[in-house]
């Protein structure tokens, strides 16, 4: 692996040495050497930034006192690809869907079984009646067939 000029200024600064030695030592000017230094701090800290905030998140109050109120910011579920009820039971609805090969009116009946009552603020009836209404259309298609 070739180490570039950037990546041995990096080091030698690692290694405690200022920035007019690493200079006379790589031949280059005290100012190149201040550069590759700043651009390294900046692509490290715009790295750390990105790493320690999570994509989702959200205030969750810890104590409330007036006029004081004491918060957070918590990770959340990825709300359009990871909500937790599409995880329930370790596998996703659509990867069992898929693998069954099953059309759009048998892949909703699976669907609304396999999730009724775990969405937050659901009625697990609401999404029964609504595996039914599919799987009786796919009953009519059957026998019309």
């Amino acid at each position: 692996m070739k180490t570039t000029k950037a990546q041995k200024i990096l080091d030698m600064t690692a290694d405690g040495l200022s920035a007019i030695q690493i200079a006379k030592k790589m031949g280059v000017s005290p100012a190149y050497v201040y550069v590759v230094r700043s651009k390294a701090k900046k692509k490290a800290g715009k790295a750390k930034k990105k790493a320690s905030k999570p994509k989702y998140q959200e205030f969750k109050v810890l104590e409330s006192t007036e006029p004081k109120v004491k918060v957070e910011w918590v990770e959340t579920p990825d709300p359009v690809n990871s909500p937790p009820h599409y995880t329930n039971g370790g596998i996703e609805t659509i990867d069992y869907i898929e693998a069954k090969d099953l059309n759009y009116r048998l892949g909703n009946v699976v669907k609304y079984v396999s999730r009724a009552g775990k969405k937050i603020d659901s009625d697990p009836l609401k999404d029964l009646l609504k595996a039914q209404w599919y799987l009786q259309r796919e009953i009519d298609a059957r026998e019309r067939a």
